[in-house]
């Protein structure tokens, strides 16, 4: 079962931490960060102690989840599709349930 919804600043020092994936895990397409220059607000996350950590995020009215992932010395950042509150909720609680993290498509 999915940990709740974590708010940066909930006074939790903790993080999420993402389980493996799943054996019946929903594959996610991940496309290049977009570099609009809009403000982007950091609804949750997960913890940074791994190679790979998520954000969810809002930009716009729109949600997204943001991959971060560290390897080979570089730092690679990907984004999900923008889409409404009501439909990423759902992925990031899977995501955070073991779904797979590599791909993305909600479209």
């Amino acid at each position: 079962m999915a940990e709740p919804l974590r708010l940066p600043g909930d006074g939790d020092t903790s993080s999420v931490h993402v389980p493996d994936p799943q054996p019946n895990h929903t594959l996610l397409r991940w496309d290049p960060v977009r570099s609009s220059g809009e403000r982007i607000r950091v609804v949750a996350y997960t913890s940074d102690c791994q190679p790979t950590f998520y954000e969810l995020c809002q930009a716009g009215g729109l949600f997204f989840i943001r991959r971060t992932r560290r390897t080979g010395g570089r730092v690679l950042i990907h984004e999900s599709a923008r889409i409404r509150r009501a439909l990423v909720i759902p992925l990031w609680e899977g995501l955070l349930e073991g779904m797979d993290p590599v791909k993305h498509s909600p479209a």
